[in-house]
């Protein structure tokens, strides 16, 4: 695709304002963490955004504006359209409610770690640091203190250590480094305890990972609507 049809984010959001107002830089950044649509990077680290994701991004609001679709049905969604299948009209009605109840995603929560993608991301150590932008001295010190680790069994890197290295190369930008990550983990290790510890007595009907995922998703949007309270007051 030639370099001109490649967007920074404030065009996106610009081409996006006529059709949905709302529609912010964290909202695009959000999306993006989710893996709901995923730009090229420049080699500076800058996201480049072509019009085929500006698409991408356009259905994904209308459908959470006119069928108030949750993530996990927009990204099935997403998968038929990668794979050559036509999804649902967007303009069909929405579906009936599940039997059990499921949280409501947040229409804008600040961007972070989230639950995984389907879209699987398999990176060597090389390729992790050229997508992630972090110095290699980063990196290693990172793996040193285990924050950053291939997937069990494997060579191979996945989403939650790219999204790791992405983070620590970007709080660089705000003077804080390693050390500053290490405190990030121990809150992390602290809500991972108390997920394991909500999730125990539900393992036996069989479904431990979805509750893991479900409690998963639910500590990570109140820690950041939390911290985002403890700002602002």
């Amino acid at each position: 695709m030639p370099p001109a049809q490649l967007v920074g984010i404030g065009r996106v959001v610009e081409t996006l304002k006529t059709e949905f107002p709302d529609i912010t830089i964290s909202k695009i950044r959000f999306l993006e963490t989710e893996g709901l649509v995923l730009p090229e990077r420049a080699p500076s680290g800058y996201r480049k955004y072509s019009p085929a994701d500006v698409d991408r991004l356009r259905y994904i609001l209308r459908v959470q504006r006119d069928q108030y679709l949750p993530l996990k049905v927009i990204r099935e969604h997403l998968e038929m359209m990668d794979a050559g299948q036509q999804p649902p009209a967007a303009d069909a009605p929405p579906p009936p409610p599940a039997a059990t109840h499921a949280p409501v995603d947040p229409p804008d929560p600040p961007s972070g770690p989230a639950p995984r993608s389907p879209r699987t991301v398999r990176l060597t150590r090389r390729e992790l640091i050229r997508e992630s932008g972090l110095p290699e001295a980063t990196l290693i010190e990172l793996e040193r203190q285990q924050m950053v680790l291939p997937r069990r069994n494997s060579m191979y890197y996945g989403r939650d250590a790219l999204m790791i290295c992405v983070v620590a190369r970007r709080l660089q930008d705000y003077g804080m480094d390693t050390r500053h990550m290490r405190a990030i983990r121990q809150s992390a290790e602290h809500e991972a305890g108390l997920i394991e510890q909500g999730a125990q007595p539900l393992r036996r009907g069989g479904n431990g990972n979805q509750v893991v995922a479900e409690l998963a998703n639910l500590i990570v949007h109140a820690h950041a609507a939390l911290v985002q309270t403890i700002l602002e007051h």
